[in-house]
């Protein structure tokens, strides 16, 4: 069934890595959802987008921490069982937060996904893409709404502040960073869980989520069918044939 998140934008600031991390921090502390917003709230008040300290609005301020608790806290009901696999492989492996935090705000807000879609297609083409190219795509998805353009632009800013991205010569352009290497089978499966759930059909061929070019910033490995049944709970293989293999979610 089709969420209302799906068609939705929500992205409205910039939204740094290290402000996920601290999200998760809090969380794994054990405070309770009204005291880790106060915190963020708290935390929040002198750190701008660009990575610069200064004072910021309530409102501006009120946008990242309710994407922030939208997240990792306070997820969509479908989300809660993802957002406790994900947490419960980060205690683990809390070198990894990147990839796992781009598995949870992708699942969250598919606009996130999606603009990382459109990306990686125009980087699979070319060198450099810029910021006019990357809009224009996500238009032609989601109508040409005035939102779309400012929206695309925070995301784009958010993967420039992550690192998977670097500002090249030129306003609004925009070069590749290098991939990040990922060898757990268990994350790489919640990767593609998260694709998934960015997805209004959630389901897909395991072909097509090795090769989704919303994965730009990683390195895949390769996986097999068996690696589904095996590391996964939440996800189902439909069918395994000598072409590729259909997953969707568990009901």
């Amino acid at each position: 069934m089709t969420r209302k998140r799906h068609g939705a934008i929500g992205i409205k600031q910039v939204i740094r890595h290290e402000w996920m991390e601290k999200t998760v921090h809090l969380l794994l502390a054990g405070l309770e959802t009204k005291s880790i917003r106060q915190e963020l709230h708290a935390y929040l008040a002198t750190r701008r987008g660009d990575g610069d300290q200064g004072q910021r609005s309530e409102r501006t301020r009120r946008f990242v921490v309710d994407i922030l608790m939208r997240s990792w806290v306070s997820p969509e009901e479908d989300l809660a069982a993802f957002r406790s696999g994900s947490l419960a492989f980060l205690r683990q492996n809390p070198s990894r937060s990147l990839a796992v935090d781009w598995g949870i705000i992708s699942a969250a807000y598919p606009f996130w996904f999606n603009v990382a879609r459109q990306t990686g297609r125009l980087l699979a083409l070319q060198k450099r893409v810029t910021q006019a190219q990357i809009i224009h795509r996500l238009k032609e998805q989601y109508g040409d709404r005035q939102t779309i353009s400012r929206a695309c632009q925070y995301v784009i800013r958010s993967y420039v502040a992550w690192g998977i991205i670097r500002d090249a010569e030129g306003k609004g352009c925009y070069e590749k960073a290098p991939p990040i290497p990922i060898t757990d089978p268990g994350l790489t499966l919640l990767l593609f869980e998260s694709a998934l759930l960015a997805s209004p059909s959630a389901r897909s061929t395991l072909g097509e989520l090795l090769n989704n070019p919303a994965f730009f910033p990683f390195d895949l490995p390769g996986v097999g069918s068996e690696l589904v049944t095996q590391h996964s709970a939440r996800i189902d293989l439909v069918y395994s044939g000598l072409n590729d293999t259909l997953l969707q979610l568990k009901a």
